[in-house]
């Protein structure tokens, strides 16, 4: 095994399981509780007797239709299997030993893996109430650097950056550090945004990446796209995985894409809910709980530091009740459970729950 390799820690997905009680509402992992349009299930199903025939290999009908739908040149689009795979390919076309790979410390979990994958170094700079510090990024930059990292809106915290503030960066970094800007959460942001786009096709060091794994609710299917330079669509070209996105995958994505009032009830519903579970966390102030601002499809709540009102304790409860959030001291952050936006009955089950969690701590202190 490469060092590098030996230095890892695999990725730990969200629990699908409450560990005996029956399962009330799995938020744990941000999926789409709607699941994906029925456009999108009928072009599956129309492909699968197809199975044994390769894919197309360069998903020529999706990038058509994704530059169609997103004003971009399909040149400048490559797909992969989820985003995942793109962020992959981007460390492993423009990084290695020696060279040095930007994230936030609240980052996504992938961008250490793919940069210790590539056996380069993870540079990790601090952020300021769980959002990205473009000073603190920009202090991080050295020679040695080459790729960073930056989700908006951020998973796991929820946070969006302005649109001024993306352009910041950018438009300080080296122009042979490349930005990539993790977009997955893009539709459910309603505020000043930065797509991306425009940058990527007129400047040489852009990369916006994309997924139909949440508001499309294709998780199962992993489908994942990239707008870039041309250059760049070269370079990672050469590193994909031939035949890497499957022909039901790329079906039900170019259905999607057709179905507007699908996606927009997602939308519209997924931004209700998550503005009323905030609400409800609010609530729960005086007992220490804290929602931080979310423009994707979940909420951060953060615990008190001390006293028996914990995350870790929460998340138990939560678990007896049939309810699974992702706690996240898996990534360093002891204090904070990440809740999915679910259905409306999952979403209010899991502020019940949270409620009676609070309550019966009030009580015995009383």
């Amino acid at each position: 095994m490469k060092p590098w390799i030996e230095a890892m820690h695999a990725y730990v997905p969200g629990k699908a399981s409450t560990g005996g009680a029956p399962v009330v509402a799995k938020l744990s992992s941000n999926e789409n509780p709607w699941g994906p349009s029925p456009l999108a299930i009928a072009a599956m199903q129309d492909v699968v007797a197809q199975g044994h025939r390769y894919p197309d290999p360069a998903s020529t009908a999706l990038r058509e239709a994704l530059g169609a739908k997103s004003g971009v040149n399909p040149a400048h689009i490559i797909c992969g299997t989820g985003s995942d795979e793109i962020l992959h390919m981007i460390a492993s076309a423009f990084a290695g030993p020696g060279d040095e790979i930007i994230h936030v410390r609240h980052g996504f979990a992938v961008y250490e893996g793919a940069t210790r994958r590539v056996g380069a170094t993870p540079v990790v700079v601090p952020d300021v109430d769980y959002t990205a510090d473009i000073d603190a990024i920009l202090a991080a930059v050295t020679p040695l650097t080459r790729i960073v990292y930056l989700a908006n809106p951020n998973n796991p915290t929820g946070t969006c950056l302005p649109a001024s503030e993306v352009r910041r960066l950018h438009a300080a970094l080296p122009t042979n550090v490349i930005l990539v800007l993790d977009c997955a959460y893009a539709e459910f942001v309603e505020r000043d945004y930065e797509d991306g786009f425009a940058l990527a096709q007129t400047t040489p060091n852009l990369i916006v990446t994309r997924t139909f794994s949440k508001i499309h609710g294709l998780a199962a299917q992993r489908v994942g796209w990239a707008v870039a330079p041309l250059a760049i669509i070269a370079a990672l070209d050469r590193v994909r995985g031939p035949f890497n996105v499957t022909s039901t995958g790329q079906a039900a994505a170019l259905a999607s894409l057709a179905d507007d009032a699908h996606i927009d009830m997602v939308r519209r519903e997924t931004i209700r809910l998550r503005d009323w579970l905030a609400g409800e966390i609010a609530a729960l102030g005086n007992a220490g709980l804290r929602a931080i601002p979310s423009a994707c499809n979940f909420i951060l709540v953060e615990f008190p530091e001390g006293g028996a009102i914990t995350a870790a304790a929460a998340n138990q409860h939560l678990l007896n009740h049939g309810i699974i959030c992702r706690y996240l001291a898996v990534q360093n952050m002891p204090r904070c459970l990440r809740i999915s936006i679910g259905t409306s009955e999952e979403t209010e089950a899991a502020a019940a729950a949270l409620r009676v969690f609070v309550g019966d701590f009030v009580q015995s202190a009383a």
